[in-house]
């Protein structure tokens, strides 16, 4: 006759294979996406960039604005770890400040172009009357030239804009605005898509027959089913933000030389490319780093939530 000690130990396999079966959609998600090696290295990268320069002008103590001539155009060395500006303003200080800008844009203006994408794309998809004039209207926005469209408006919005709030709160708000208007439509294809698909499902169905608000039906089922391409677009937004807001700046219409970011680094080290090349190598590193960190942290977070790939 077998001894409780050995019951349990013939049990302990068995525990260990159920608790392995119902493993949280969390942890499937997290232990796919670590299987993504370019992922997590850009998932680390994005992380020390972001402590960088959100933290690092608390601790570094070069002034980013103050300028001093006599010290201009200096080579890099340890008080000026990436040289000084041609008006002796120390570069690394600009790169951080100018890396909390620009991501801050990113980040609002991809927020600005989800909530868009996601309430067009689920007002199309839920609403059969309303699908077919959408659509329409974001293939409208597909079609039209996205960069001669920014410079238009910022040209005909921008002075007003400064004059009411501001250089640098009128500047940040169009620029946030301008770019997240522009880059709502494919979060809406991908989430109408995935409304369509949802809206045949047994739970949907069962919410409607029971007589569920058609509000509560989008809000407590269809929205959340829908946070997995949502979440890959969040990623992936954040990227084309920092390109947009970095290709304006270099055309001289973004943010004013005061109000440093990575584009406006670019455009104001350019004219003295020949006398101090650096000055154009940190901030296009920098934003090339964040650019690539941002789009493997989107393909890893794609991967992970594919239930074909978490399966495995």
């Amino acid at each position: 006759m077998a001894t409780t000690q050995e019951r349990l130990e013939e049990q302990t396999p068995v525990l260990e294979r159920k608790s392995e079966k119902h493993r949280s959609l969390r942890a499937d998600v997290w232990r796919q996406f670590r299987r993504h090696k370019g992922a997590m290295v850009g998932l680390v990268v994005l992380s020390l960039i972001m402590i960088a320069c959100f933290i690092g002008p608390y601790l570094w103590s070069g002034d980013p604005y103050t300028t001093n001539p006599a010290e201009g155009s200096l080579p890099p060395s340890l008080e000026h770890p990436m040289g000084t500006d041609n008006l002796g303003r120390d570069v690394f200080a600009r790169v951080l400040i100018g890396g909390r800008i620009s991501l801050t844009v990113g980040i609002t203006a991809m927020a600005v172009g989800l909530i868009l994408g996601t309430g067009i794309g689920i007002l199309s998809g839920f609403f059969k009357r309303l699908d077919e004039p959408l659509m329409r209207i974001t293939d409208l926005f597909l079609a039209l030239p996205i960069l001669p469209l920014l410079l238009v408006v910022i040209m005909l919005f921008r002075k007003p804009l400064t004059e009411a709030l501001g250089p640098e709160t009128g500047i940040f708000i169009l620029v946030v605005v301008i770019i997240g208007a522009t880059s709502w439509m494919p979060t809406t294809r991908v989430v109408r898509g995935e409304v369509l698909s949802l809206k045949q499902d047994e739970f949907v169905l069962a919410a409607h027959s029971i007589g569920t608000r058609k509000r509560n039906v989008i809000f407590r089922h269809i929205l959340p089913n829908t946070m997995s391409p949502v979440i890959v677009a969040a990623a992936l937004g954040i990227a084309g933000a920092i390109i947009t807001e970095s290709a304006l700046s270099f055309l001289g219409l973004g943010f004013p030389s005061t109000f440093p970011t990575w584009g406006r680094l670019l455009f104001d080290a350019k004219d003295y490319l020949q006398i101090t090349p650096m000055r154009v190598l940190w901030p296009g590193v920098m934003i090339s780093l964040t650019v690539l960190s941002v789009n493997y942290i989107g393909d890893g977070l794609r991967d992970a939530m594919d239930p074909k790939l978490r399966s495995k």
